[in-house]
């Protein structure tokens, strides 16, 4: 009869978390470049769909950007390539992390851990789709029309790019929130009382986020991001009493 492997033990060596980290490195690594080359490939369209805020533009003469270095045009295409590939490979990224750091975690927590992976990856979408339909066409409007009765605005494709994907980004970001909340209430870390005193803080830090991630220096373009974020926040206060519904500790 064929010998039965051992069983793995949970505790784990310094070699072996050291072997786990690599492999999930590797997976996480081959599956960026594979995502990133699929990306170079159809960048054109990738290039089309974020040139969508920025149509209907007259200062942009047949919706055509301009570089003004040898390099310029290669250099943020290798950028959207590797920024699509990332966000393409983001389930298996985020997977595989799981993955590495679920051994250190109850099974209680592991079972909330995976249970919120879906919801994560849609919050970063809901907020990319916010940031390209509600807040880019106005912040656009705002940049390119001021002082254009002084200078015909000539956008290099590296500024306007740059642009466009940090600010998703960190929409992206910040629309993980609520979850974010729900995990630590959930989790026992935080308890609902906690995020509700510090309401005012988040409010304030709500407004200094939208000065940050917002291009404009107007308020109304900084309140279209800093009032979806105390909402979010609102809506994680919510969702941390109900993590909290049926639990012992009620301090």
């Amino acid at each position: 009869m064929l010998e039965k492997p051992p069983t793995q033990d949970k505790s784990l060596t310094l070699t072996g978390h050291l072997l786990e980290l690599r492999k999930r490195m590797i997976i996480c690594t081959l599956s960026v470049i594979i995502c990133t080359i699929i990306v170079f490939i159809f960048h054109p369209l990738v290039f089309d769909l974020l040139m969508g805020p920025a149509k209907g533009f007259e200062s942009l003469a047949e919706n055509k950007l301009v570089f003004t270095q040898i390099t310029e045009m290669i250099g943020i295409t290798m950028k959207v390539s590797i920024m699509g590939g990332m966000a393409l490979s983001a389930p298996i990224i985020l997977y595989q992390m799981v993955l590495f750091i679920s051994p250190g975690l109850t099974s209680r927590e592991k079972k909330y851990l995976f249970a919120l992976l879906p919801g994560t990856l849609l919050s970063f979408v809901a907020g990319c789709v916010f940031g390209y339909l509600v807040l880019l066409p106005p912040a656009l409007n705002f940049l390119m029309t001021f002082g254009s009765d002084i200078a015909t605005p000539m956008i290099r494709v590296g500024n306007y790019i740059n642009l466009v994907i940090n600010l998703l980004f960190w929409l992206g970001v910040s629309f993980q929130t609520p979850l974010v909340m729900f995990f630590l209430s959930k989790i026992g870390a935080v308890h609902p009382k906690t995020f509700t005193r510090q309401r005012r803080i988040a409010i304030v830090a709500a407004f200094i986020l939208g000065a940050i991630i917002t291009p404009t220096f107007d308020p109304v373009n900084q309140s279209l991001v800093a009032i979806p974020i105390i909402i979010l926040y609102e809506f994680g206060i919510i969702l941390s009493k109900l993590a909290r519904l049926g639990s012992k500790d009620k301090k």
